[in-house]
């Protein structure tokens, strides 16, 4: 919200400085974010006018300009401004101002011819950015005057950086509250008449958009002058407010946009067909809007048509064929009262951010658009011309909101702020803010002005209170009371030790949006498995990750885009799935590339491989004190990962996560070369902990017995340890495999694996043949379920 200090001190009586505003305003949390001051300085400025202009004989682009200031006779000046000509009445710096930014007028020769004075553009006198040419005053600018007094200065310019919570204060008259209550002072806002009615004309007005337009008001005036000049004072507060004056009528809406924080539009009214209808949009339906683009809506839109066509986005924009122009003799005013669900989102759908929509998603008071249509009505027969119609009303009032009374207990003030406010301050505070307040037994009852949608429970009253009575006489203390610490179950390892493992074992944290572009899901095979945002910030962004790995190995390949060679990260984060709603899971990822080890001289330098990031699985699944729950299988296998070194991973016969290279053809569309390897497993299963138990010292000893058998070279390790332990249950108290071979003396497409058995009763000594039968059970279970067969 920006806007000029001399229009919010003509609203209340203040009598602090800037300073004191600025800092009053920002500890009421109204964060002053830019304060420009505005013509300062200016004492010899005035106002003149151009009566002679030649082209200056030395220089091509300068003028000799003889200049009427209200002296008598006329002054000579050199100026090289384009816009100078006869006529125009423009600021004159006489000789011996001073100007700011410490430019000291004097007499002078520009090019062997006397200057006395300077012809100034906005930005040479501290009023605007505008350097492109002389500052052009209206033309009934009296000569002579001081151009200080003539424009309202020394002013400023206040841009404040309001929180989503205060839309109120996105109007001046509502600003104006808050300053009056911080100051102890009163808005001197008069209650708005109504405008005089002196012409006919009407509109019909149908409201079939439900809850979302519970409230339109139109109002049809005839006979304006479009091209009537915006009046001097009401152009020079909307640049004061960061916005160009354009024409007598869209100055106006801005003006009382500004003013009271209500947008209007106006359309040109024989441009419009039959009745105002506000609607939603249909399906496929479009319009050109004001700034020229076509619009694409749906029906999540609303829109104000006639019986024909779209007319306007309703709280977003205009549209281009019923603007208002030169031509325009006939205007219908609008204000509206939109649900602010139902504005939210929609501009920025279209790519858009206007002053309407920042206003009408936040909140707008409902009860403003007739006193905004009223002052709208005033301001345009006073600039333009023109006869106003009677004001045309259609509202559903049981979809208004209705002021509810809020309790605040005097105790619990007290305990919340801890210090003491006098009931009769509190009393003011809401009264200034200009809210109901009746006292209660235990406190007050107060109603909140429509205005006012943050004011919903005691805390927000409390917090009111505070801002206004002041954070800085609130005392800072120690909060009594002992706090409850969370206790961490131990049947979970913390997220935090997690990392600190990683990165113990040379992984770095990787942080990255949950957001990502539907194409790089379609290079993974992952297309149509994120959740689309309907509102997303922009095209490369407009999916929720179904897999942390696309964005992980994203940030890969830009570290090895700027030479590191070895990378090593991972990520902690929630991934998205469809549904109602769409279902986050926590999850590890792991990406890595490059060589197994840093560099040294101990060892041969060796490319990372499917074991390296198996070991490091490894490492975190012994970890929760259950490897035995854990497998991996090569089967059914994502189309991101390589086929022959990849593999799912298994916990409890549910299946993880993914583990392996990515597939070639993906690595090379990434252009990544075949070292790149990945791991993702959800995190759950991952940080389940089985609690250690306390066990006696076995009394009896164990036995081992060593077997090999051959089995499919495609058989899997994991399929054959399960097998052994499902068979021989508890008396098994370790299983090693420490041998594989293949070659001469084994079956082509077969394999040798040797393993020890390490056996062991709690209750008795096991005997060589209770050992015989466990070796026998264990060897039959896996010519059964694995193909193997005992080696000789």
């Amino acid at each position: 919200m920006k806007f000029s200090e001399n229009w919010l001190r003509e609203l209340v009586d203040i009598t602090a400085s800037r300073a004191e505003l600025a800092h009053a305003l920002t500890m009421a949390g109204l964060e002053v974010e830019e304060l420009t001051p505005l013509g300062e300085q200016l004492d010899g400025v005035v106002v003149a006018m151009i009566v002679a202009a030649e082209k200056h004989p030395q220089a091509d682009r300068l003028q000799v300009c003889k200049v009427d200031a209200g002296q008598g006779e006329p002054l000579q000046i050199v100026c090289g401004a384009p816009n100078a000509r006869v006529g125009i009445k423009v600021p004159l710096a006489m000789v011996g101002a001073s100007l700011p930014g410490g430019i000291a007028i004097k007499a002078a020769k520009l090019r062997g011819v006397e200057s006395s004075g300077m012809l100034c553009s906005a930005k040479e006198l501290g009023i605007d950015n505008d350097a492109s040419g002389l500052l052009e005053l209206p033309h009934d600018a009296p000569v002579g005057q001081s151009l200080a007094t003539y424009l309202g200065l020394p002013d400023a310019s206040i841009e404040l950086k309001l929180t989503p919570n205060r839309p109120d204060c996105l109007g001046l008259h509502g600003l104006a509250h808050d300053v009056a209550a911080l100051f102890g002072s009163r808005v001197k806002a008069a209650e708005q008449g109504a405008a005089s009615v002196t012409g006919t004309a009407r509109r019909g007005i149908r409201l079939e958009a439900g809850k979302d337009a519970p409230r339109y008001l139109g109002r049809v005036v005839e006979g304006i002058d479009a091209t009537a000049p915006t009046p001097l004072w009401l152009a020079e507060r909307l640049r004061r407010a960061g916005l160009r004056p354009i024409s007598a009528v869209v100055d106006v809406t801005n003006y009382v946009m500004l003013e009271l924080g209500q947008p209007l539009h106006a359309f040109d009214n024989d441009a419009l067909q039959g009745d105002i209808v506000v609607r939603h949009a249909r399906a496929g339906e479009s319009l050109k809007l004001l700034d020229g683009s076509e619009a694409a809506l749906d029906q999540g839109f609303l829109l104000i048509a006639d019986d024909s066509k779209a007319l306007a986005v309703a709280g977003v924009m205009g549209g281009f064929d019923s603007r208002v122009t030169d031509a325009t003799h006939n205007v219908f005013l609008e204000a509206a009262h939109f649900a602010p669900a139902a504005i939210m989102g929609r501009a920025r759908k279209l790519g858009l951010h206007t002053d309407a929509s920042h206003r009408f998603e936040r909140g707008v008071d409902p009860a403003l658009p007739q006193r905004a249509l009223e002052r709208a009505t005033e301001l345009l027969l006073a600039i333009a011309g023109g006869k106003a119609g009677p004001v045309l009303v259609a509202e559903n009032p049981a979809d208004l909101p209705r002021p509810v009374a809020v309790p605040l207990r005097r105790a619990r003030l007290r305990r919340v702020l801890g210090v003491d406010v006098a009931d009769a301050e509190v009393e003011r505070i809401f009264t200034a803010l200009g809210m109901q307040v009746t006292a209660a037994t235990e406190g007050w009852q107060v109603i909140a002005p429509s205005s006012r949608f943050d004011i919903e429970r005691e805390e927000d009253l409390i917090e009111e209170v505070a801002r206004i009575f002041g954070y800085d006489r609130i005392p800072t203390a120690t909060p009594d009371g002992a706090l409850a610490l969370a206790i961490e179950p131990e049947a979970r390892i913390g997220e935090l030790a997690l990392r600190e493992q990683l990165a113990a074992r040379g992984y770095y944290e990787a942080v990255n949006l949950s957001f990502v572009a539907p194409e790089l899901l379609g290079r993974w095979g992952l297309d149509g498995q994120g959740v689309p945002l309907a509102n997303p910030l922009s095209a490369d962004l407009a999916v929720m990750r179904p897999s942390l790995l696309p964005g992980l190995i994203e940030a890969l390949r830009r570290n090895r885009a700027r030479q590191q060679e070895r990378v090593r990260l991972f990520e902690v984060a929630r991934v998205f799935a469809a549904g109602d709603p769409p279902l986050e899971t926590p999850s590890l990822a792991i990406a890595a590339c490059g060589s197994a080890r840093t560099e040294q001289w101990g060892e041969p330098a060796r490319a990372l491989d499917f074991y390296d990031l198996k070991g490091d699985l490894d490492a975190l699944i012994a970890w929760g004190g259950e490897p035995h729950s854990w497998r991996l299988e090569a089967d059914d296998l994502p189309g991101w990962l390589h086929p022959g070194r990849g593999a799912r991973i298994v916990r409890d016969d549910v299946t993880v996560g993914y583990l392996g290279a990515l597939h070639p053809q993906l690595a090379k569309s990434l252009d990544l070369g075949p070292d790149a390897h990945v791991l993702e497993v959800a995190l759950e299963p991952l940080l389940a902990r089985r609690l250690p138990q306390a066990q006696a010292v076995p009394r009896f000893p164990s036995v081992r017995r060593d077997i090999a058998v051959e089995v499919p070279e495609q058989m899997s390790w994991s399929r054959i340890e399960g097998a052994v332990r499902s068979t021989l249950g508890d008396v098994l108290k370790e299983l090693c495999l420490f041998d594989r071979y293949s070659g001469k003396g084994v079956e082509n497409g077969r394999k040798s694996l040797a393993m020890g058995l390490i056996l062991q009763d709690a209750s008795r000594t096991l005997t060589d043949e209770d050992a015989d039968r466990f070796v026998r059970d264990a060897v039959t279970a896996l010519e059964k379920t694995c193909m193997a067969r005992l080696r000789g």
